[in-house]
C-alpha cells in the first residue's frame, strides 16, 4: 500500500519549499516517497507510474548537475506548466506491469494518485519545482500513438480528457514549422529532451498545444 501523502511544501507563503520536497534514493535508483509526486507503490498495490524504458540511459547522460542550468537553485522561474509522460500499454519492468494510461488515473479514488518510477536527474528536479494545483498534460509514451491523452493538475489528479487525443507526429509538425518561423512550439521541450518523462512548458507552449484541441488534425 501506498504511504500517507504529504502536501507539497511552498504552495503559500514565498519560496519554492525545495527543502521541504527533498527526494531520497534507495539502492536500484527507485526513490521512496518524500513527496506527494512521488511514491513507491500506487493505490492497487502496484507501481502506477513509470519512466518510459529510455530515461534509464538519460540518468547516465544528466548525471552532471552543472550539464545544464535549470537544474540549478532548485529549478528556479520555470513555468507552472509541466508535461508528465506515462505508458499506457502494459510492460512488465521487473515482474511489474507499469502500464498507466489516463484512463487508470480517472478511475483512482478521487481521481488522484501518487507519481513514481523517477529516476532521471533532471525529471527529479522538475518535481522539486512543482507546486499542487499547476497544470500538466497527461502524455501517452511507449505506445503504438505516443501523444497528448487529457489535463491533469499537480498532486496529481486527473482533470478533463481532451476534447481530441493530440499525437505526436502532429506536435512535431508544428515544431518543424516553428522553428522556421518562431512559432511557439520551437523550443518546446519534448523534441530536444526527448527522454525526459517530467517536462516544464512555457505558457506559451501550454496555451498553444491547448488550442488544438479545438482544431482539426493537421
Amino acid at each position: 500500500m501506498s504511504r500517507p501523502r504529504k502536501r507539497l511544501a511552498g504552495t503559500s507563503g514565498s519560496g519554492n519549499g525545495c527543502d521541504a520536497q527533498r527526494l531520497f534514493a534507495i539502492p536500484g535508483g527507485v526513490l521512496k516517497n518524500r513527496n506527494p509526486l512521488v511514491a513507491d507503490k500506487g493505490l492497487s498495490g502496484k507501481r502506477t507510474k513509470t519512466e518510459n524504458s529510455g530515461e534509464a540511459l538519460a540518468e547516465v547522460e544528466d548525471s552532471n548537475p552543472q550539464k545544464t542550468s535549470v537544474t540549478k537553485n532548485c529549478v528556479k522561474n520555470l513555468s507552472s506548466h509541466w508535461l508528465m509522460k506515462s505508458e499506457p500499454e502494459s510492460r512488465l519492468e521487473k515482474g511489474v506491469d507499469v502500464k498507466f494510461s489516463i484512463e487508470d488515473l480517472k478511475a483512482q479514488p478521487k481521481q488522484t494518485t501518487c507519481w513514481d518510477g523517477v529516476r532521471n536527474y533532471q525529471a527529479r528536479n522538475f518535481l522539486r519545482a512543482m507546486k499542487l494545483g499547476e497544470e500538466a498534460f497527461f502524455y501517452h509514451s511507449n505506445c503504438k500513438e505516443p501523444g497528448i491523452a487529457g489535463l491533469m493538475k499537480v498532486d496529481v489528479q486527473f482533470v478533463r480528457m481532451m476534447k481530441r487525443f493530440i499525437p505526436l507526429a502532429e506536435l512535431k509538425s508544428y515544431h518543424q514549422a516553428h522553428k522556421a518561423t518562431g512559432g511557439p512550439l520551437k523550443n518546446m521541450t519534448l523534441f530536444s529532451r526527448q527522454r525526459l518523462s517530467i517536462q516544464p512548458l512555457t505558457q506559451e507552449e501550454f496555451d498553444f498545444v491547448l488550442s488544438l484541441e479545438e482544431k482539426e488534425p493537421s
